[in-house]
């Protein structure tokens, strides 16, 4: 247990000696106390009170420049003279430029290959000098410590110092300022530690009824393991989706002070955080990095493995510096309810319409099918459902109707390729035409166009995927003898979709005729 009084036998910080470091932090030179707002459509489907606290909307995005700047404005003057040097996935980066910036001393930071040029570009930006080395935070720390050794700087890390916790620390104060009443739950993103760590002694010296729970990344859990192992344990890798807090080792200190005072943690995956982002732009236009969206996904993770309702939660938004090429993944991966399946279907006629009869008014995210053999067909299609627990329920639901059925909602590799590669040549698309069509995006227009067509033709190739706008983009293949131009003219016609006829396109010609 930490003990009383500023340190104890070993020098260590105690709870009221980080109490104190944190009361006189110097971060409002560079750092704005952010609010924390109010997210009324996440509370509604939550069941709880939920408060974000907004450190994406500090000047450089992110909660960092409040550690980085309280370490650095304690230097010595011959210490700033020299430089300073920090490895960073990106968001310290900024932190330490900005704070260079102010004091006026030169940067030097270490990112990994993998950093987002969104925050490349920032870092540049502010003056420091960027090196580009290994994959990761842990990669690019190495780096920066011979740098150190090399060139004599000052040296600032991102998450073990007692400084730059203290200055992470200032989150909590202010959340306790600003929400005076009762508050049950924080949830914070953890990387090396360093916010949970600043975050957890404050509220623990001053509302220690408050729970603090931790949110980590299933591909980046190195504090969950530690504080299970009871010693820090190192990840052989991490993932990158969330770089923020893609850190293979926590910190010595942060690990002393979150296993005595954090009271949960929260594992999480992809999808969670990219439905997080989702979810927060929903209620704030804003859009999160997918760590700063971590504790958003344990929040709701949270919430609902322990049946919480009528709770106050508060979750720390702690950065938003996304790439926007970023953005096409999260969107596909951020549809929390959308059940995935492999279906077979009799290669006859009316069997593609009896199944999108069994489909009825469910939402359709996805839909893939092509003509590939005499005796049935493979469609991959994507529904929308109240919880992804119900495609269990739909997949019996066309197995009683005679269509073999493979519930994919929880196979990796069909949520990130196999939906992307369904089709493909087939030698039975004879007399095929392909046609690009705009179908109004509401209940009943693929049965309006299925219903319209003549019972002779046959459709050889189908692709839909919803792309959240007021249209559907629909391409089609359809086996329609050359006798019948004018009935399938008639058809186009009286059908009013808009479309194009993609026939003697050269990419059709080369990949799917």
């Amino acid at each position: 247990m930490l003990q009383t009084g500023p340190a104890d036998e070993t020098g260590a910080l105690t709870l009221s000696g980080y109490l104190q470091k944190i009361l006189t932090a110097r971060v409002y030179d560079v750092a704005e106390e952010s609010p924390l707002d109010a997210a009324p459509a996440l509370s509604a489907r939550c069941g709880n009170t939920v408060l974000l606290k907004r450190e994406d909307e500090q000047q450089v995005f992110s909660f960092k420049l409040r550690g980085a700047y309280n370490k650095m404005v304690q230097m010595s003057p011959e210490q700033l003279a020299r430089g300073v040097i920090c490895a960073s996935a990106g968001n310290h980066a900024q932190g330490v430029a900005m704070s260079a910036l102010r004091l006026g001393c030169a940067a030097t930071v270490v990112m990994p290959t993998t950093t987002a040029a969104v925050k490349l570009d920032a870092v540049a930006a502010l003056g420091a000098r960027v090196i580009l080395h290994g994959d990761t935070y842990s990669d690019a720390a190495v780096r920066a410590a011979e740098l150190e050794r090399e060139h004599g700087y000052a040296f600032v890390h991102p998450f073990d110092d007692p400084a730059v916790i203290a200055g992470q620390g200032t989150i909590a104060m202010e959340i306790l300022r600003q929400h005076e009443g009762a508050i049950d739950s924080v949830f914070v993103p953890v990387g090396g530690g360093g916010l949970i760590a600043g975050i957890a002694v404050y509220i623990k010296a001053v509302r220690p009824e408050i729970q603090v729970v931790g949110v980590q990344a299933a591909d980046s859990d190195a504090m969950v393991r530690s504080v299970r192992a009871g010693e820090r344990v190192e990840l052989n890798d991490v993932g990158l989706f969330c770089d923020g807090t893609a850190v293979k080792m926590v910190g010595v200190e942060p690990f002393r002070l979150v296993r005595e005072l954090v009271d949960d943690f929260v594992v999480v995956d992809t999808d969670a955080v990219c439905a997080a982002i989702k979810d927060v732009f929903e209620d704030t236009r804003s859009l999160l990095e997918p760590a700063g969206a971590l504790s958003v996904a344990g929040l709701k993770q949270y919430a609902e493995t322990n049946g919480s309702t009528g709770k106050t939660f508060v979750a720390v938004a702690s950065g938003a510096n996304m790439n926007f090429d970023r953005l096409r993944f999260v969107a596909e991966r951020a549809e929390e309810h959308e059940s995935l399946f492999a279906v077979t279907i009799p290669e006859k006629r009316g069997s593609f319409r009896r199944f999108s009869e069994l489909v009825g008014a469910r939402s359709v995210t996805e839909f893939n099918y092509r003509i590939s053999d005499t005796d049935q067909a493979h469609v991959f299609v994507g529904l929308t459902t109240v919880d992804r627990d119900d495609s269990g329920a739909i997949a019996r639901e066309f197995e009683a109707a005679g269509f073999a059925t493979i519930d994919l909602t929880h196979d990796e590799l069909a949520k990130e390729h196999v939906r992307h590669m369904v089709g493909g040549r087939s030698p039975l698309a004879q007399d095929e035409r392909l046609y690009r069509f705009l179908f109004p995006e509401r209940p009943g227009a693929l049965m309006r166009f299925l219903s319209n067509m003549h019972t002779d033709w046959n459709i050889s190739l189908f692709h839909y995927r919803n792309q959240g706008s007021d249209y559907g983009r629909v391409l089609v293949g359809l086996q329609v003898p050359r006798r019948d131009d004018d009935a399938f003219q008639a058809f186009l016609d009286a059908l009013a979709y808009p479309y194009d006829d993609e026939t003697a396109n050269p990419v059709y010609q080369l990949f799917l005729r």
